[in-house]
């Protein structure tokens, strides 16, 4: 008999360690609970069913208190569903586009899994037709609006303890059950639906609902997005603000745009803008904020492209090609330079002109002056009998390159080259020198470093003081490939020397500085900042053939509050302060540091989740909020940067040159990276949700525009009555709800804390790094006594057998049921 008593209470002690897990139902599939298997609260197995009333405990058994009903918890381990890839299709035909998504999901448990299958959909779509297969059967769903899209959402985030579909407030969506998912088994899911985009002054969008981040149990191993697009009205700008996209222009009526990953959390809808029309594309967004505590002001971004027969009337250039064909170039590395001048020589617009330099411990030019195109095959003849030997003369290449142009006629000057300095001429500064010195202002010189051996600091300050850009090109990538894409981008020019009026508009802080020219084929996207709002007239100047030309557009209009817009560009902040930052770095790289740019650099850094070289530990760890922290962040990383000598060649300083370069002229906003342990178990720690990036410290997430030393938050307890009105009032609201039970999130100059309505958490709790603010206010929140909510993550050890917080670890129950076993043990020898 007390081996049965011992046997059960050890089976017990299993079963109640193996339920301390926290029961989580992220997905896109929503399992549903498993059913129920009895209606007491036995610490044995099988796993009780919780009900809205607790039987009395029978007689005899070891039993524990009742907590409030929740769902059946599911047998210790669980494992979200996982996701294997995710491919979507999608055909735009005169502005009719029809969506095809195929999707894999994996059950890694144990056992069966069935739920319920959610589609978000986009933001403003109607669907007029839409079907969905399950492994190539027809399934029946249904189709629901915003309103009954957020009962659903609010019900599972209720029955579920998770507010992740919060994040969908507004939307409509796609519901289905979907039959079970069997242990180690998977399921093809297959949905179509067909949609009419609307144009709003020539500029169609697309939007997919790509943020599957939470919906995976691990990252998701192919991700891709393709976009067919036909029109009969001609394609101006193409452009994606979420995702960097490749756009492959088949003609002028149609564009194939894709964006492909592996082994990524998508963490943001799929947005693609095109603009229609026969003039040039001037395409306006603008984000802004006036209630923002820390930053009111507005951030704009614009599309330039020129009109379709631009390219009918392109500018006459002249291409001057400069290689190094010293010793260290010998092998493939001068080949691929070889290929790669072969093809700009060959690809030359009738009516340019091209130079050939070659150098090393010499310079040698093809000749003495410019040739017209239809000499290149005897430029890549001579070109061929070139071989690789000798040292490294760069100023004297740069000076004989310079003495070719003709300042009468756009000139680019592309600058191949794999090491320092040698011979002739080696200080940096003054080869800088020279060449500004004999430089006519038209040159737009472009450098590609290759390898590790560059002076970043001489190409950089080269190609930044011309118009031009460097790229670095690392070992292992192509060189022949990274130029001949180089050149197809700038082969036709159609305006130079542009500028931007903005009338009486108040506008700083604008990138790229100078503009770029503008090219047929391509586009300049512009971002910057501007004061106030309102509508203005905008004019853009440029050179077309020696000529100053200006195009108007009137009208165009600077939002002053553009809270309850579209999200669909709340990413242009960080967008904007990706290109100051990137611009900012190179300024220290180049200039050397001081206190007030690195002060900036830090404060964009933790604002808008960037990463950078002064602020790399905040994927790790807590971010310094407030603006005391914040000053001491800065201070520091200046007082480092003094101690540590600046590194201009080797692999650090091209890794360095070649991230400032990149973020200077960023597309898109930057992926937040993904801790540096890796795998399905990593915690990310910073998310960014709209316009607002978030922290994880301990268990809450912060909004980095929380200063706890100057803010009260008000506090709504998690899932209250307050919350769900919260979340359905502001959209922004209910995408910062989804992060989890507790956050701190400001909206409209005030900070709201959410927090769990089992526990009661003071602001002391959150970090002890951040000080308590002077006071807060709290909305109804429903206090449980005896439980204080951890600061730290929640573990395993500090929650209940039902998954929830736990004011008794496990080794105290694990001590309770040792005393009771004691006690059984002790009464049955009593009775012997």
């Amino acid at each position: 008999m007390h081996r049965r008593i011992w046997i059960s209470l050890i089976v017990g002690l299993a079963g109640l360690l193996a339920l301390a897990f926290p029961v989580q139902a992220d997905g896109i599939i929503i399992p549903e609970p498993i059913p129920c298997q009895g209606g007491n609260c036995p610490v044995v197995p099988p796993y009780p069913c919780l009900q809205p009333v607790c039987p009395p405990c029978v007689p005899g058994a070891v039993c524990m208190p009742c907590p409030a009903p929740r769902p059946c918890p599911r047998p210790n381990p669980f494992i979200q569903l996982g996701i294997k890839y995710h491919h979507v299709t999608v055909s735009i035909d005169n502005q009719i586009a029809t969506t095809r998504v195929d999707q894999v999901f994996t059950n890694s448990n144990a056992y069966a899994i069935e739920g319920t299958y959610i589609f978000p959909l986009p933001q403003g779509a109607t669907v007029n037709n839409f079907t969905l297969w399950v492994d190539g059967q027809p399934v029946e769903g249904k189709v629901m609006n915003a309103d009954q899209a957020r009962q659903v959402y609010e019900e599972i985030t209720q029955k579920q303890r998770d507010p992740a579909l919060l994040e969908y407030v507004g939307r409509g969506a796609v519901q289905a059950t979907i039959f079970p998912i069997p242990a180690g088994g998977e399921r093809r899911i297959q949905l179509e639906y067909v949609q009419t985009l609307t144009a709003s002054n020539g500029l169609v969008q697309y939007l997919y609902p790509l943020n599957t981040e939470k919906f995976s149990s691990s990252p998701i191993g192919d991700v891709s997005v393709t976009l067919d697009i036909v029109s009969q009205k001609p394609l101006r700008a193409i452009y994606s603000p979420s995702h960097a996209v490749q756009v492959d222009r088949k003609d002028n009526n149609h564009a194939v745009v894709s964006y492909e990953s592996r082994d990524v959390r998508p963490d943001s809808d799929f947005s693609l803008f095109y603009s229609l029309g026969e003039s040039e594309a001037f395409h306006l967004f603008t984000f802004r904020n006036p209630t923002d505590p820390s930053d009111p002001d507005g951030f704009f971004l614009m599309l330039l492209a020129p009109r379709p027969d631009a390219g009918q009337e392109r500018l006459a250039k002249d291409v001057i090609l400069v290689l190094d064909h010293s010793g260290s170039m010998e092998g493939e590395k001068f080949q691929q330079a070889q290929t790669a001048a072969r093809y700009i020589l060959q690809h030359l617009n009738s009516e340019d002109r091209f130079g050939l330099v070659s150098f090393s411990s010499a310079v040698n030019l093809y000749a003495s002056g410019l040739r017209s195109a239809g000499e290149a095959p005897e430029a890549v003849a001579w070109l061929d009998k070139v071989s690789a030997s000798g040292s490294t003369d760069i100023n004297q290449a740069l000076l004989d390159a310079v003495s070719l142009a003709d300042s009468s006629r756009p000139t680019y000057l592309i600058f191949l080259t794999d090491g320092l300095p040698t011979v002739g001429e080696t200080d940096r500064d003054r080869i800088i020198s020279n060449f500004q010195k004999a430089a006519p202002a038209n040159i737009r010189l472009f450098a590609f470093g290759v390898g590790y051996d560059v002076d970043t600091n001489l190409l950089d300050t080269l190609t930044q003081d011309h118009h031009g850009l460097s790229t670095y090109v690392q070992p292992g990538q192509k060189l022949d490939e990274e130029i001949s894409a180089f050149y197809e981008s700038i082969s036709t020019p159609v305006m130079t020397d542009l500028s931007l009026d903005f009338g009486s508009l108040s506008t700083y802080d604008i990138y790229p500085n100078p503009l770029p020219d503008l090219f047929s084929g391509s586009q300049v996207v512009v971002v910057g900042r501007y004061r106030q709002g309102g509508s203005q007239l905008v004019t853009l100047k440029g050179n077309v053939n020696s000529v100053m030309q200006a195009l108007s557009f009137p009208a165009q209009d600077f939002s002053a509050d553009s809270r309850n817009g579209s999200d669909t560009l709340a990413s242009l902040p960080r967008l904007w302060a990706t290109r100051k930052v990137g611009y900012l770095l190179n300024k220290i790289r180049l200039q050397g540091p001081d206190k007030e740019t690195i002060d900036q650099v830090v404060k964009l850094s933790i604002r808008y989740g960037i990463v950078t070289p002064y602020t790399s530990y905040l994927v790790t760890e807590p971010m310094p909020l407030g603006l005391e922290n914040q000053q001491r962040v800065a201070q520091d990383a200046y007082n480092q940067a003094l101690a540590t000598p600046q590194a201009f060649t080797g692999k650090s300083a091209v890794d360095q040159a070649a991230g400032a370069g990149a973020m200077s002229q960023a597309q898109q906003a930057p992926a937040i990276p993904a801790p540096a342990s890796g795998g399905s178990a990593a915690v990310q720690t910073v998310r960014v949700i709209g316009a607002r990036t978030f922290v994880l410290n301990g268990a809450t997430w912060l909004d980095t525009a929380y200063d706890p030393q100057t803010m009260q938050p008000v506090k709504v307890a998690f899932l209250s009555a307050e919350y769900f009105k919260l979340a359905e009032s502001d959209p922004d609201l209910a995408a910062a709800f989804a992060l989890g039970d507790q956050v701190i999130v400001v909206a409209d100059s005030k900070a709201y804390q959410v927090v769990d309505d089992s526990a009661t958490v003071s602001p002391t709790a959150i970090s002890s790094g951040l000080p308590t603010p002077a006071g807060s206010t709290d909305l109804p929140v429903k206090p449980t006594p005896g439980i204080v909510y951890p600061s730290t993550p929640v573990s395993t050890s500090q929650l209940d057998p039902f998954g929830q917080p736990a004011p008794w670890s496990p080794l105290a129950w694990a001590g309770l049921l040792v005393a009771v076993a004691a006690a059984a043990f002790l009464t049955l020898r009593r009775k012997k």
